[in-house]
């Protein structure tokens, strides 16, 4: 009679440990994986914090307050014609649109330049604190089968945008592979149209680093030689020395303060 009983208590665990594995699987969706990725990388701290760093030769200011936010784009300017003398250029992006300031006057800007400069001026926003932003409602986040990078194990979730709230590169595709143990981003790859066919980036992070509990990193930003394969095939030309390295993308003097 031990014996029996001890057989059903052990299939009883084993079953209790499957339907546990079972659930922990199911709840396992893009979604799911954006949002620990979002906490582990600073979580609520984004949505009320002001943000600066230096990124090549301009000064990058992000203020968000929950629904209300301000991105600024800070630089000289020797050749503008706006003035005889070196312009300082402050491209501003906020609730309101797009504004452009030059030696803190506000300038007029064609609609055409103005959608440009304000794409410009988002992209290295986006891109400084990733993965959040990818919770905003024209996001569309979609899970794709894991992968192996290095010995590691990756969630892969692929990310489109709706048209209405996804800005002029609405049509941009971007992949991003999670650590499964880290919950990080440790690679995204992404396509864009240019004007004389498609472009592919991958993107290796490196230099973590956090500042007030955000997280940030910098990344070494490859091409591979075919624009026309599969953004999810970058993994696998990255780890055989396939891609060029074309750039580094480094964000220098970070500085957060929490409001």
């Amino acid at each position: 009679m031990k014996y029996l009983l001890s057989i059903i208590l052990s299939v009883f665990l084993l079953n209790c440990k499957n339907v546990k594995q079972d659930v922990s699987e199911e709840k396992q969706t893009a979604q799911s994986i954006i949002d620990s990725s979002i906490t582990i990388s600073g979580g609520d701290k984004f949505d009320t914090s002001t943000i600066e760093f230096d990124f090549r030769d301009k000064h990058y200011l992000a203020y968000r307050n929950k629904e209300t936010f301000n991105l600024e784009r800070r630089y000289e300017d020797a050749s503008a014609q706006y003035f005889d003398t070196i312009s300082n250029i402050k491209d501003v992006v906020n609730n309101k649109g797009f504004q452009r300031f030059v030696n803190d006057f506000p300038m007029a800007v064609p609609d055409s330049m103005a959608v440009k400069y304000s794409a410009s001026v988002n992209s290295v926003h986006y891109f400084s604190v990733l993965p959040y932003g990818l919770n905003d409602n024209a996001v569309i986040k979609t899970l794709l089968e894991d992968v192996s990078v290095k010995n590691k194990k990756y969630y892969t979730i692929k990310v489109t945008f709706n048209q209405d709230g996804g800005g002029e590169d609405f049509e941009d595709v971007f992949i991003y592979w999670i650590n499964q143990k880290t919950n990080k981003v440790d690679y995204l790859a992404y396509s864009y149209n240019e004007i004389d066919g498609k472009g592919i980036r991958f993107r290796e992070a490196y230099n973590e680093r956090y500042v007030e509990g955000i997280r940030f990193v910098d990344y070494n930003n490859y091409k591979p030689k075919d624009a026309s394969i599969s953004l999810t095939d970058l993994p696998q030309l990255f780890e055989n020395g396939k891609l060029n390295l074309l750039s580094k993308i480094e964000l220098e003097n970070i500085a957060v303060k929490l409001n």
